[in-house]
């Protein structure tokens, strides 16, 4: 298949090709994953839901995430690392069945009713832990599928199903827990693994290569650090991409929530503003499918100070239909930057460090939410409108600094 066969040299130039959907391996990943992204918002759902019937606390939701969130951040690096060491599709099937046996196991917990709050301690954990790895993985095997000219249009499809699921996978999940119990949305979740675990054991792995003696691992770790740091558009995006997380992590899941209460006294205003954004994320990540972008350096400049503006008037928004409109755009901005800005790391590292540069991206768009998380908090408590103006200029200032740099706007 033409498409897999110049997915290993990155600089290799090929004709127009089509659209990934017309590439079966690609087909067979992606179907895989959608199932597994499916099965997921049963885990989403029906995990909150249990931990509130054995403790009735919203402390213990909390705790059970981030038990999950401080092994995805400190072990993501590592996990770039193994990627390069190791064959990034055999080490998804090795997270994906993971997964399928811890929450397996719970489900079988929950049937017999012996499930206690420790067990889902470990189960945040080990999903943590999988994360970190599985992460840089999954990115770094998308060229691996497709050709370079198509990683564009397989990142919108795929971040377009996950959209898709997470709308319309949590009303069947919350019914089948209603009718079947808790116990049917652990199982469902655990089966759904098998299928992108199914799909990973059709792909081949690139043929093996003469190499010189891999590194120790946090050597190998800091080589990543080190590259990213050495290339001047890509130390760029990076900031631009930790500085994004910074300020829309936060004033999205501190700030909407505060202002639904605030401004409107409703519940249904915060539901209404949380649909706003996946409508605006599906949007984005549509677009970035369909239109094709010369200038990309301009684009991603272009759609964060878009984000910018837009965090900067929520502040004094009173009218709930204009709020949600700026939410939208917001999140379609967001979604396009996310988007171009993986298929371009992606085609342009060299696939001998290529884990490890995403790692330090993913970790870049992830370490720091809890950082922003309190953060939102503290400036929320003092200035609702203060808080996004402050995400605002922060966001702006770093939008600025890499627009300064002929590296950054002439990236293509």
């Amino acid at each position: 298949m033409t498409a897999i066969a110049s997915a290993h040299d990155p600089a290799a130039t090929v004709a127009p090709s089509p659209h990934p959907l017309r590439n079966a391996a690609f087909v067979r990943l992606w179907l895989g994953s959608t199932v597994s992204l499916l099965g997921d918002q049963f885990y989403l759902v029906a995990l909150p839901w249990v931990v509130l019937q054995i403790t009735g606390s919203a402390i213990a939701i909390g705790t059970i995430l981030m038990t999950a969130a401080i092994p995805r951040a400190v072990l993501m690096l590592m996990g770039g690392a193994v990627t390069d060491r190791f064959s990034p599709r055999r080490i998804l099937m090795a997270t994906a069945a993971a997964r399928a046996i811890v929450v397996g196991a719970v489900a079988v917990l929950l049937w017999y009713r012996v499930v206690h709050i420790w067990h889902l301690y470990l189960l945040g954990l080990a999903f943590g832990i999988a994360d970190a790895f599985s992460m840089p993985a999954g990115s770094a095997l998308m060229p691996r599928v497709v050709g370079r000219d198509q990683l564009v249009r397989a990142n919108s499809v795929t971040q377009t199903t996950s959209q898709v699921t997470t709308i319309a996978g949590p009303a069947p999940a919350g019914l089948v827990i209603t009718r079947l119990g808790a116990a049917w949305a652990f199982v469902l979740d655990a089966i759904s693994f098998l299928f992108v675990i199914a799909a990973l054991w059709t792909l081949p792995d690139p043929p093996p290569t003469a190499a010189p003696k891999k590194p120790a691992m946090w050597h190998a770790v800091r080589e990543g650090i080190q590259y990213v740091r050495r290339d001047q558009a890509l130390s760029s995006l990076m900031l631009l991409a930790a500085m994004l997380n910074v300020c829309i992590s936060g004033p999205m899941s501190v700030g909407l929530a505060y202002m639904a209460k605030v401004k409107f006294g409703s519940p249904a205003a915060f539901g209404f503003a949380v649909s706003s954004l996946a409508a605006g994320g599906l949007l984005g990540a549509l677009s970035a499918g369909l239109v094709t972008i010369r200038r990309r350096g301009i684009l991603l400049l272009s759609a964060s100070a878009a984000i910018a503006v837009c965090l900067a008037t929520l502040g004094f928004l009173d009218r709930l239909p204009a709020i949600a409109a700026g939410l939208v755009i917001m999140a379609a901005c967001a979604a396009v930057t996310n988007i171009h800005l993986a298929s371009w790391v992606q085609g342009r590292v060299d696939p001998a460090i290529r884990g490890r540069v995403i790692s330090v991206l993913m970790l870049s768009a992830v370490g720091l939410q809890p950082l922003s998380l309190a953060a939102a908090g503290v400036l929320a408590a003092w200035s609702l409108t203060g808080m996004f103006l402050v995400a605002a200029a922060a966001l702006l200032a770093v939008t600025a600094a890499g627009a300064m740099r002929l590296t950054v706007r002439e990236i293509a």
